[in-house]
């Protein structure tokens, strides 16, 4: 065998043994994760018992209420009054709506910004 074979053939051994090095790490840390993920699960409280779960109300299960809602008028500045800051206005609260129609687009309109709709007329 020449000095030339022998030089491409002495790494093959090395690959070899760094490969098989890596694959064992790679092992080690997946069961250093699950290890460390079953020392995490077993430090959560319990699942709830059926007895500890929410129960519906006596009166039956709470169905949806659909409404329109409207929000209060703002208050009208006096002429030569002064307009209120928004944190002297306080919480708005919205009442409930006179009209029972769901709002809907206008016809020819695709209710999106730049739908290519010819928009509300």
């Amino acid at each position: 065998m020449s000095s030339a074979a022998m030089y491409l053939a002495a790494p093959s051994g090395l690959l070899s043994l760094v490969l098989f090095v890596v694959a064992v790490a790679v092992l080690g840390v997946l069961a250093g994760s699950f290890w460390l993920g079953n020392r995490i699960k077993d430090r959560e409280p319990p699942t709830p018992r059926p007895e500890e779960h929410p129960r519906p109300p006596e009166t039956g299960p709470v169905h949806e209420v659909l409404e329109n809602r409207e929000p209060d008028e703002v208050p009208k500045v006096p002429k030569g009054g002064r307009a209120m800051t928004p944190y002297e206005l306080g919480n708005m609260q919205t009442k409930p709506g006179t009209d029972k129609d769901r709002p809907r687009w206008s016809k020819g309109s695709s209710g999106s910004f730049g739908g290519g709709g010819l928009g509300a007329h």
